[in-house]
C-alpha cells in the first residue's frame, strides 16, 4: 500500500471518528431533561463537526492548522467512573461521559500522528488532538465548578 493510500485511510478513519462523536453529543444532548446540559453536548457536537470539516478539507489539499499551545490537563476525567448514558442522567455523570470521550479522541489522533509520516499531516493530527485536551479540560472545569464546589 502507498504512503498516500495509508495517509487517505488514516483521514478517512479520524473523518468517521469525528462524525461518530458529533453523534454522540447530539444522542446525550437529546437525552438531557436539563436545557443548559443539552446546549453544553450540542455545542460539544457541532465543534466535532468542525473537526470533521478540518481533516476533509485536509483530505482534499488543504495541510495547514494548528491546534495552538497545548491546554493544561487538570486530570479530574483520569479518575472518575463512566456513568451509563440514560434520559434521566444527572449532569455529573453526563461530564464524566464526555471526559472520557474526549480523553479518548486525544489519545486517537496522538496516535494517529504517530502512525504517519507524513509531517503535515503529523502536524494537524497533533493540533487535532491538542483540541481534544481542550475540550477535556472545558468539562474538566465544568466538573470542578459545578460537582466538586458543591460537594
Amino acid at each position: 500500500m502507498s504512503h498516500d493510500a495509508d495517509v487517505e485511510k488514516l483521514l478517512d478513519f479520524a473523518i468517521s471518528e469525528e462524525q461518530g462523536a458529533a453523534d454522540f453529543y447530539n444522542g446525550l444532548a437529546a437525552k438531557m431533561n436539563n436545557d443548559a446540559m443539552k446546549k453544553v453536548f450540542e455545542g460539544f457536537a457541532k465543534e466535532e463537526l468542525g473537526h470533521k470539516a478540518k481533516l476533509e478539507n485536509i483530505k482534499s489539499g488543504e495541510k495547514t492548522f494548528s491546534g495552538g499551545a497545548k491546554p493544561m490537563d487538570l486530570k479530574i476525567g483520569d479518575y472518575l467512573v463512566e456513568g451509563e448514558v440514560s434520559p434521566d442522567m444527572d449532569f455529573q455523570d453526563a461530564l464524566v461521559i464526555a471526559m472520557k470521550k474526549e480523553k479518548a479522541a486525544f489519545r486517537m489522533y496522538t496516535d494517529l500522528a504517530a502512525a504517519t509520516n507524513d509531517a503535515g499531516l503529523r502536524e494537524v493530527l497533533l493540533g487535532l488532538a491538542q483540541e481534544e485536551a481542550k475540550h477535556k479540560l472545558r468539562f474538566e472545569i465544568q466538573y470542578d465548578e459545578e460537582i466538586l464546589t458543591e460537594n
